[in-house]
């Protein structure tokens, strides 16, 4: 409570970084200390003018990605900065080493692996010894993922059901666009992977489940495929279809999978993911394939220079999004199901309106940073390079009730 402001906003004047402040000024409670940081002053300045009343006092910070120093100077002012500067592999590095060092809490959105390699290595002890939670993924990647995982961890332990095994997020319903800077840290992470231990990196589903004092908790080679077509009824038996690959597993998984490292869900807990494509065996067969072969030629052509160049020309830029009607139209609707030790079943439901990558990812990110910056009395107490279930668990699912997403857990009877 030394600290000047309670949270600070990087890259306030991206598309994200608007969305989140103007999400702050909204729902932060009266009396919350916020400002807004970024390059330009002047662009800083014509955000807070569109973000109304509540905002026009907010100070603005000058800050670069580029100049260290400057970064050093804005975490030495605030309880937690919340970053939406990317791709982090390109932009985040000195800010989430200068956080660490002050003992600042940190926020971001980020999807990428070796991103999050990088900060257990090179600051989880740094972290942890000046009392920083450094926690990644607080938007659609991997907020869904993590507190779905965790929430039925804590209803089994509860119910006395044993520890989690076999656990499967689907997404059942989705509707949204990718965001510029999401394909954008696609583009830096398709270049990165022509390096062999980038790559080694990327395929290894346990990627980020170990580092100091933690331990991977299962063989590698046991975790299901982010690539392969699932049938929906070995995950439980009241699912039909066929399910199809996630874009996004491969990295929400090496995040709930670092959070089992951190927590222990269990000695056999295994986790996947997939999204419904129908209920039919035939169609949601044929429609499983389709998406899977499509996601493969995406990455595919993502990492080849021209096809690349090509893509660029279509995709979103940085900074681009969707119109605020496209943004109110979206939704998403995830659900978690797990098999115990216990062999009782347990389902966990998490859904919200708007555009996942946008209107709900900037209430996640919010929400992540007043958790850490106004509810330090009710979290874990923990520190270092964290995940968001790992951080803020019961509290950041609280969090989120308050702002309107449907969050639960219920127990699962006959087929």
């Amino acid at each position: 409570m030394s600290r000047e402001f309670d949270v600070v906003v990087f890259g306030a004047t991206g598309f994200v970084g608007e969305l989140t402040a103007r999400y702050l000024a909204e729902a932060a409670p009266e009396g919350t200390r916020i400002a807004l940081a970024g390059r330009s002053e002047e662009k800083l300045a014509a955000v807070r003018g569109r973000l109304g009343t509540r905002a026009a006092d907010w100070p603005l910070i000058v800050a670069d990605a580029e100049r260290p120093s400057t970064l050093d100077e804005m975490v030495a002012r605030t309880q937690v900065v919340c970053t939406t500067v990317g791709p982090y592999l390109r932009y985040g590095e000195p800010l989430v080493t200068a956080a660490a060092s002050a003992g600042t809490d940190y926020v971001d959105l980020t999807g990428e692996v070796p991103f999050v390699r990088y900060s257990i290595d090179k600051v989880g002890e740094t972290a942890a010894s000046t009392g920083a939670r450094i926690v990644h993924a607080c938007g659609f990647d991997s907020v869904p993922s993590d507190l779905g995982a965790y929430l039925l961890y804590e209803r089994a332990k509860a119910d006395g059901a044993g520890t989690l095994g076999n656990t499967t997020m689907i997404v059942t319903s989705m509707r949204g666009a990718a965001s510029g800077g999401t394909i954008d840290s696609v583009r830096v992470i398709a270049e990165q992977a022509r390096d062999s231990s980038t790559r080694n990196l990327l395929l290894n589903p346990q990627a980020l489940s170990s580092g100091p004092g933690e331990l991977v908790r299962v063989d590698r080679r046991s975790e299901p495929s982010d690539a392969a077509l699932v049938r929906a009824s070995s995950i439980d038996p009241s699912l039909r279809g066929t399910l199809a690959p996630f874009f996004m597993s491969s990295f929400n998984t090496r995040i709930v999978r670092r959070s089992n490292s951190l927590l222990d869900y269990g000695p056999d807990f295994r986790y996947g993911e997939a999204m419904a494509v129908g209920k039919l065996p035939v169609i949601s067969t044929i429609a499983s394939a389709t998406v899977a072969a499509g996601l493969g030629a995406g990455l595919g052509a993502m990492s080849f220079k021209p096809t690349r160049a090509l893509l660029d020309r279509v995709l979103p830029k940085p900074g681009q999004g969707p119109s605020e009607k496209a943004r109110d139209k979206g939704h998403f609707t995830v659900q978690t199901f797990t098999t115990t030790s216990s062999g009782r079943r347990y389902r966990s439901e998490m859904a919200a309106k708007g555009d996942p990558g946008y209107k709900a990812t900037a209430v996640m990110l919010g929400e992540s940073a007043l958790a850490l910056a106004l509810d330090r009395d009710k979290l874990p107490d923990r520190a270092g390079v964290l995940t968001p279930a790992v951080a803020m668990g019961d509290v950041l699912a609280d969090r989120l009730r308050g702002a309107g997403f449907k969050i639960g857990v219920e127990e699962l009877t006959g087929s």
